[in-house]
């Protein structure tokens, strides 16, 4: 199981935390010709040796290695700017996938008996960090279907206040969900209701008002989803 959650732990670094947006584009511009894209599967590659730090678990670490640039490769190929916001969620669902199936294939039931408490401990600290900016970068990719900047270009806002604030809230509600507190979720959600929306009343508001709706849903939600998952592993 610790190894599953290690897997896990290595790509959410690598593909969201440790890879800035200047990759990102490199790669989308030249494709297959990215020197970019070769050092970020070398980049996972590193951090599947750091964090499981075994040299015997070469042949795995390998197999994600090429799986990883075989996925990449594939979205680069057939992705376009109409497609770009469903072939990011294919690409994370094949690399998740690649992630089971060969944890799977690998494995053994001498492997998967580990510490438990170890476990428990890494896999609270890859959803406290699934929290964070992979869970923004998701949401960003989810609201690329409308013009955000368009809806908000009126409204006056402290920089990056809004992508701390999901981050903040996600946290309270995953710590909230593995406490037992569902009280305090409902009472968070009061919260940023009377504080977010009580300036979105007017009709012309009504699409910013939607915006902020769904957001707030799908942050609550992804936190919600998170901690159930926690607690029912552990």
């Amino acid at each position: 199981m610790i190894l599953l959650v290690k897997l896990i732990l290595a790509h959410i670094l690598g593909d969201f935390i440790l890879q800035p947006k200047s990759w990102v584009k490199n790669k989308e511009k030249n494709k297959l010709k990215s020197v970019v894209l070769y050092a970020h599967v070398a980049l996972h590659a590193a951090l599947l040796f750091l964090l499981i730090w075994d040299f015997s678990y070469w042949p795995l670490i390998l197999m994600l290695s090429v799986l990883h640039l075989i996925i990449d490769a594939v979205k680069l190929i057939f992705q376009t700017k109409a497609t770009k916001r469903i072939w990011f969620f294919i690409d994370q669902a094949l690399h998740l996938t690649a992630i089971f199936v060969v944890f799977l294939l690998y494995t053994n039931t001498s492997i998967l008996a580990l510490n438990l408490p170890t476990t428990s401990a890494l896999l609270l600290l890859t959803c406290l960090i699934f929290l964070t900016k992979p869970t923004a970068i998701i949401m960003q990719v989810v609201f690329s279907k409308w013009d955000i900047k368009k809806l908000t270009k009126t409204s006056e806002s402290l920089a990056h206040a809004g992508m701390y604030i999901g981050v903040l809230e996600r946290l309270l509600v995953f710590i909230f969900i593995i406490m037992g507190h569902w009280e305090a979720v409902g009472f968070l959600i009061t919260a940023k209701s009377v504080f977010r929306f009580g300036d979105l009343k007017e009709a012309k508001h009504r699409k910013l008002t939607e915006y902020v709706l769904i957001g707030t849903l799908i942050s609550f939600g992804i936190a919600v989803v998170t901690g159930i998952l926690y607690i029912t592993l552990i």
